[in-house]
């Protein structure tokens, strides 16, 4: 059996939600996918003791005459169809339009005693809390860059933690002037300075960053280089995430084109954001980071084009324009301290799922190579941390997508080798 869809949006974040709700305005078949059981994606992730922010609800109460295909993941591509496992097995979707809005992934760096219990990402474990991953009362040090940072602490409070310190690795000149800056948009002002006031009493430290985590069975202190020198601090939790890089396995699977002119690529797309590959489109932070705003009036141009209503889609590019140059703000002042790129030694396992230590990649040049003798980045992440910290480390860029391209179940793996595309979901 074949879904088709008029438009298929992949990714039910911000500009997911925007680019599915402004193409099914037209009367159009539009259809919302994403791997979680609700919409919001990760900065509107469901909380199991919070109700989301106003403006969350209103987009996902304005979903109406969207069809919402919760926890299905994307295996492979059969263009101009998808290959998409579900719960109950599996499903081929096909579409006259394809919308990718696959959102972005923290970037994690490698550092002494980084793979303890205890010591996840700064979006990760504030996922985990909205979860009900039991953080009351926990002592937890954040670290790491950028307004994430605040939001991930924000949360924590909410859940009972106490958030013992943060610690960002910009210079407070740097921040200073980022903040100034704010004024431009009011709107992320008054968010700043509401985050702030909520989190009024938990340093916030400039210039520091996590150099080494210590535990027997468990994080339990923290080595922090300051501007002052190395200081301990005792904690039971430590979150670390060094901003967000660009999710673009799907798009690459596809065949669209990348702009590799950072360190991390991103989906290059014209102006009225089609990418390299006919009838597909991308918008939000798969294009580059830029934030919420940025995310969901991309969303909308994605939306219109969707079903070639460029007229409304050109109408919104200065907005566009303007909300983009707060990305550009980010990156300018939140760039990452040279230092962090020399925190791992030797001994620092880099690759989780395979155990490779950095030591073991010395000498490749390539991610293939160093994939075929040591398997780094063969495991159930395919390199997702450590082929992306390996690439901001400067060791090697991270090799091309192939499918699956999450982990599947043998079954839908049989399947795709197997049976004929339309005989899948029956044999799964």
């Amino acid at each position: 059996m074949r879904d088709h869809y008029d438009v298929l949006v992949i990714g039910a974040g911000p500009a997911g939600m925007s680019a599915a709700k402004t193409a099914a305005a037209y009367g159009a078949r539009v259809g919302l996918l994403d791997a979680q059981p609700r919409p919001g994606g990760q900065v509107w992730r469901h909380d199991v003791q919070h109700s989301l922010p106003r403006a969350a609800r209103q987009v996902v109460d304005g979903l109406q005459g969207v069809e919402w295909l919760a926890q299905h993941s994307v295996v492979a591509t059969e263009s101009p169809a998808l290959r998409v496992e579900t719960p109950q097995g599996t499903r081929l979707l096909s579409y006259g339009s394809l919308v990718l809005a696959t959102g972005a992934r923290e970037l994690l760096l490698p550092f002494p005693g980084w793979t303890l219990p205890g010591v996840t990402g700064a979006g990760g474990l504030q996922a985990l809390a909205k979860q009900g991953w039991p953080v009351a009362g926990k002592r937890v040090v954040i670290g790491g860059s950028g307004p994430l940072l605040l939001a991930a602490a924000d949360t924590l409070r909410k859940h009972g933690a106490r958030v013992i310190s943060i610690y960002e690795q910009a210079s407070a000149a740097a921040v200073r002037s980022f903040a100034t800056q704010l004024r431009h948009w009011p709107a992320r002002a008054w968010q700043a300075a509401g985050l702030r006031l909520r989190l009024a009493g938990i340093p916030y430290r400039f210039g520091s960053f996590v150099r080494k985590a210590h535990g027997d069975g468990g994080v339990q202190r923290v080595d922090i280089d300051t501007p002052h020198g190395v200081r301990t601090v005792e904690c039971d939790l430590l979150a670390v995430g060094y901003g967000l890089v660009p999710n673009t396995e799907l798009a690459s699977l596809l065949g669209c084109v990348l702009d590799h002119s950072d360190i991390h690529p991103r989906v290059r797309v014209d102006t009225l954001f089609r990418t390299s590959v006919a009838n597909v489109y991308a918008a939000g932070e798969s294009c580059g980071i830029g934030g919420l705003s940025v995310a969901r009036v991309e969303g909308a141009i994605a939306g219109h084009m969707a079903i070639n209503h460029t007229d409304a889609a050109g109408a919104l590019l200065m907005q566009r324009d303007s909300e983009r140059c707060f990305g550009a703000l980010l990156a300018k002042h939140f760039a990452l301290d040279p230092r962090l790129h020399k925190l791992a030694d030797d001994l620092t396992l880099v690759c989780r799922c395979e155990d490779v230590r950095m030591g073991e990649l010395a000498g490749f040049t390539d991610a293939r190579a160093a994939k075929l003798i040591t398997r780094c980045g063969m495991g159930a992440c395919q390199g997702r941390i450590c082929g992306t910290a390996l690439a901001e480390l400067g060791r090697f860029p991270r090799s091309g997508a192939r499918p699956p391209i999450f982990p599947a179940r043998l079954a839908t793996l049989a399947g795709l080798a197997n049976l004929p595309s339309d005989d899948a979901q029956r044999g799964s």
